[in-house]
């Protein structure tokens, strides 16, 4: 039997410094932060992010093969004017290194800005709200 995934569950992010991560996802992002099974999870909406701190031991996780800090480039939605979130990101010292700048997005044109989270990866906030 043929099947189709309908959506992505949660996502895990390879990070050096664990708590330095939760704080500024939770500070830049907005993220609430929780601590399950041992393991540091942050949501937003409906969805989470799995912190995997790479010096965990490979027997607590089960995860890529090159789990890498800073190798990673995500999107997250914002339902903000996209003046909100520029003036959000300078009050929180993250640098905008790209943007605004307009996108396609999975539900048509969007209006992003990119950062970079304390690894390096790219954080990508985006808005589907006309500016």
């Amino acid at each position: 039997m043929a099947f189709t995934v309908e959506r992505i569950d949660h996502l895990v992010l390879n990070v050096a410094d664990l708590e330095a991560s939760a704080a500024w996802y939770g500070r830049v992002l907005g993220m609430r932060r929780e601590i399950a099974d041992g393991r540091t999870i942050l949501w937003f909406g409906e969805h989470k992010l799995h912190l995997l701190p790479v010096d965990a031991s490979q027997e607590a996780w089960f995860t890529g093969h090159h789990p890498a800090p800073g190798s990673d480039d995500l999107c997250f939605v914002a339902d903000a004017a996209v003046e909100d979130i520029t003036a959000h990101l300078a009050t929180c010292e993250a640098e905008i290194e790209l943007g605004p700048v307009q996108r396609a997005g999975a539900r048509g044109t969007m209006t992003s800005v990119y950062c970079r989270d304390p690894d390096g990866s790219l954080i990508e906030i985006s808005t589907y709200r006309a500016s």
